[in-house]
C-alpha cells in the first residue's frame, strides 16, 4: 500500500512553528499583521477568506479585513492597496481572487509591494525564485516542497514530472524542484505522450485541474504523487464529492502519495501564514 501524506499533521505541525516565531516577534515589539482584501461577495471568496483569518488567529497573527464592493472600480482597489503598502503595522497583503470582471487582477497583484507579496504572485518575488535568490515563495508550491520533503531526503538526478504549467502552481515548483538538482519536465495540454513521461518519473506532481487524469498505469513502482487537483463531482444520485487530478485508488503501487482532501490544501493556507510571519522577520531588517 502506498503510504498516504498527511497534509493536515503537516500543516499543523508547520501552524505551531509559525505560533512560536509569532510569540518571538511580538517579545520583540513587532505584531505581525495580514491584510486581506475581498472585492465582492463571490462565495466560495467569503469561505476561503474566512478560513484564512480563522487560521490567523489560531497563530496569533492579527487580520486587517478589508472589504469592497463588486462595482468599486479598478482604481478604488489600487489606492487601498497603495495605503496598505504604506502602513508599517502591515506584513503581509492578500487580494483574494477571483475579481469582478473590469478589474484587471495582474495590474492589480503587480501593485502589491513585494516585501508584503505573501502569496508570492509579484514579478519581483517570480523573478527571485527563478534566480534561486530570497523572495516570497507562492504558498502551494511551498507546501509541496514541505510534503515531499517529509518522504524524499536527496532529490539530486530524480526525474520528476510536473503536469500542469501555472503561474500559481506549475512553474514556481518546477524552479523550486530544479534548485534542489532534480531532472524537471514540465508537461501541459498539448504534451504528447504524458502516459510515458509519467510512468519514467520518481516523482510525479499532478496540478491540471483534471479529475483522474492520472491512471494507476501511468505511475511507476515506488514513485511519490503529489496531487494538487481538487474538484467538486456530482455522483449519479446528486450526491458532491471533492476529487484529485490523480485515481488515487488505483496507485496502490506508489511509495507515497497526497489525499485529496487532506494533502496539497491545508499546506498552502499554512504556508501563507508562515510567508506572513517571514515578511513580518524581514521588515525589522
Amino acid at each position: 500500500m502506498a503510504a498516504l501524506i498527511d497534509g493536515r499533521a503537516m500543516a499543523r505541525a508547520l501552524g505551531e512553528r509559525t505560533a512560536q516565531a509569532v510569540a518571538t516577534l511580538k517579545a520583540d515589539g513587532v505584531d505581525p499583521a495580514l491584510a486581506v482584501v475581498l472585492v465582492g461577495h463571490d462565495p466560495a471568496s467569503e469561505i476561503y477568506v474566512r478560513r484564512k483569518i480563522g487560521e490567523c488567529r489560531k497563530a496569533g497573527i492579527g487580520s486587517i479585513e478589508k472589504r469592497l464592493a463588486a462595482d468599486c472600480g479598478e482604481q478604488a482597489l489600487l489606492d487601498l492597496i497603495d495605503t496598505l503598502n504604506a502602513d508599517p503595522a502591515v506584513h503581509g497583503i492578500l487580494v483574494q481572487l477571483p475579481l469582478p470582471a473590469g478589474i484587471d487582477a495582474a495590474r492589480v497583484l503587480d501593485r502589491i509591494s513585494p516585501a508584503k507579496d505573501v502569496d508570492g504572485f509579484h514579478p519581483v518575488n517570480v523573478g527571485r525564485l527563478s534566480t534561486g535568490s530570497k523572495g516570497l515563495v507562492p504558498c502551494t508550491p511551498l507546501g509541496i516542497m514541505l510534503l515531499l520533503d517529509s518522504v524524499i531526503e536527496d532529490y539530486r538526478g530524480l526525474n520528476i514530472v510536473v503536469i500542469g504549467k501555472s503561474n500559481i502552481v506549475g512553474k514556481p515548483v518546477a524552479m523550486l524542484l530544479l534548485e534542489r538538482e532534480a531532472t524537471v519536465t514540465v508537461t501541459h495540454i498539448e504534451t504528447r505522450n504524458l502516459p510515458d513521461l509519467a510512468r519514467a518519473a520518481d516523482v510525479i506532481v499532478a496540478a491540471a485541474g483534471a479529475p483522474h487524469l492520472v491512471r494507476g498505469y501511468w505511475v511507476k513502482p515506488g514513485a511519490v504523487v503529489i496531487d494538487v487537483g481538487i474538484t467538486r463531482m456530482v455522483d449519479h444520485d446528486g450526491a458532491s464529492r471533492i476529487v484529485g487530478d490523480c485515481a488515487t485508488h488505483e496507485l496502490d503501487h506508489a511509495k507515497a502519495v497526497t489525499p485529496v482532501p487532506g494533502g496539497v490544501g491545508p499546506m498552502t493556507i499554512a504556508c501563507l501564514l508562515s510567508n506572513t510571519v517571514t515578511a513580518a522577520q524581514r521588515s525589522m531588517s
